[in-house]
This record gives structure tokens, sequence and C-alpha cells, in this order.
């Protein structure tokens, strides 16, 4: 049965993604929904309810559980904004201040900068660039004294919260983390969108593999059951509230699992095999469940 399940998985993989797909995300809210005091919980549906798919989130929600869903459904916002009518896709300047302005919902721009922090190494000691000022690591340290300053118009500190849900899972996906350069691709591999790699077929790319790993387009009801069977965060590790060590971590994570054979250092279109995918799918499991514990915290912490 676990086979035919990953064999299922592989010949759903999609092209080139940019975050955990939004069953990963949701699972991080789900993770934290359940961590949080009542306090947090009260006034985390309070603002989400500034959110204009706050409805959508809702719909056909009995009215006892349609403060988890919004929490749960909110963390995946961030992603659903691309591509839709009326945003912009087009990024700023991530190295200009303006980048990191955090204004609220009459902000129009996606903002795709935002959701990584692709700190490069190269493993044949090609010169890196450090990551642009705008990135995740950056902005959940802004929104987090954003949602946490009672002064702050409830505009801004919603739109902070749906965005620290996303970021916060982001983070700890690895290969928002890193970005390998090599004398094949001196200007970094985009966080693995540029390594082609094979699974039951080719055409898929090692950040689209790692996105989806946990599953994709589930329900409500598989997010909520998959959530409560991951393992635990340990606590000394949960309780860690820097986002630069956060970040470091799935870098390192990156350094060691991602990019460990059968992917290698040249070329393309890498067979990956069933022993790297359950690897994978152990490290995501990991990373979702400390991602939500340390998101629980953050929020317990500013909304107290």
């Amino acid at each position: 049965m676990r086979r035919a399940w990953f064999l299922a998985l592989l010949t759903a993989l999609p092209a080139p993604a940019l975050a955990w797909d939004g069953t990963g995300h949701m699972m991080v809210a789900a993770v934290a929904y359940d961590r949080l005091t009542p306090a947090a919980r009260s006034k985390a549906d309070a603002l989400l309810r500034r959110n204009p798919d706050y409805a959508s989130w809702v719909a056909n929600v009995a009215p006892a559980d349609r403060a988890r869903a919004a929490f749960v459904h909110a963390a995946t916002w961030p992603d659903d904004i691309k591509g839709r009518h009326g945003y912009i896709a087009a990024s700023e300047d991530p190295n200009a201040p303006a980048a990191m302005r955090i204004t609220g919902y009459a902000d129009r721009q996606e903002h795709r900068e935002w959701h990584y922090v692709d700190i490069a190494f190269s493993p044949d000691g090609k010169r890196v660039n450090p990551p642009p000022k705008a990135n995740a690591q950056a902005m959940i340290v802004a929104m987090r004294g954003v949602l946490a300053t009672a002064d702050r118009t409830a505009d801004a500190r919603s739109y902070s919260l749906v965005w620290l849900l996303h970021l916060v899972g982001d983070i700890h996906q690895p290969l928002h983390a890193a970005e390998r350069v090599t004398a094949e691709m001196p200007d970094g591999d985009r966080g693995g969108n540029s390594v082609h790699v094979c699974t039951t077929s080719c055409g898929h790319n090692l950040h689209a593999v790692w996105d989806d790993i946990l599953g994709q387009n589930l329900s409500m009801d598989a997010v909520l059951a998959k959530a409560k069977a991951l393992p635990a965060a340990p606590a000394p590790a949960a309780a860690k509230t820097d986002p630069a060590a956060w970040a470091q971590e799935s870098n390192a994570l990156a350094r060691s699992v991602v990019y460990a054979p059968p992917v290698q250092a040249e070329g393309q279109n890498f067979q990956l095999d069933m022993a790297y995918l359950q690897r994978a799918e152990a490290v995501a499991q990991s990373q979702v469940a400390l991602a939500g514990a340390r998101l629980a915290l953050l929020l317990n912490t500013a909304l107290r």
C-alpha cells in the first residue's frame, strides 16, 4: 500500500512550484491552532475576518468550526493571490526599503520575493551572494512586530497575520532557505527549481518534489487528520524563536538531505528512488510539525 501511495504521488507531481503545497501550509496552521491560547485564538479570528477571502474560507462550515477553518485556510492566502486579477506579479527591487513595507490589504503586490530566503552555498567553492534584504526571514521579524503592536491598524495586523501563517511554513521548507551555486549554475539553481529530476517519469523539478511530498489538494478533514498524525516537535527545538536560526536549520537540511545522492552537483534528470522520497517525506513531516509549534509560540506571544 505504501508503494502504491508513492506511485500515486509521483504521477501527480506538477511543474515548478513556489512553496509548500497548500496541504503543507494548512497542516502547519492546523498544528499551530491546537497550541494557541484561547485569547490568541479569539484575537486571530477577529483579525482574519478582515481578509477579503474570509467568507469563502467559512462557506458551508458549521459555526463552531469556522474559526479553525478560517485559520487553516488563511495559511494559503499569499499563494492564492498569485496570478489573481488585480494583483501585481512583478516584484519590486528586493533590496529597496519599500520592498519591506507593510500597509495592509490595499497593497496589491504579490510579493513573491517574501516567500524564501535563499542562503546560497557552493560545494565547489564558487563565489556566492547574500540573500536580498526583503526575504522570508526578514518579513517574519517585521510582521511579528506589526502583529504585536496595538497601535498599528487592524488592517495591517490582519495582513501580517495571514502572511505569518504562510511564511513560517515557507522558511521550514529546506529549499526556501537554500540555493546551490555550481559551475553549471553560477547564478544559482533558484532553490532547486532549475534542477530537473525524474520519478516515475521525467519533467519534474527538485523544488516541486519537496513542495508536494505531503500530498496535494486534500480536503480540510484530510489535512486535519494528517496534522494530528504528525510526530510532536521536540520541546527544545519548538522553543526556538529566532527566524534566522530557523533558516539556517532549513539550509543545513537542504545541504545534507535535499542535495544528497541521487541528486548530484552537475547534470540533470536525476532519478529519485523510493529511499530518497521516503527520507523527503519524513523530513517534511518533521519540519511541518516544528513550524506549527513555532508558529503557535510566535502568535501566543504577539497576541497576548
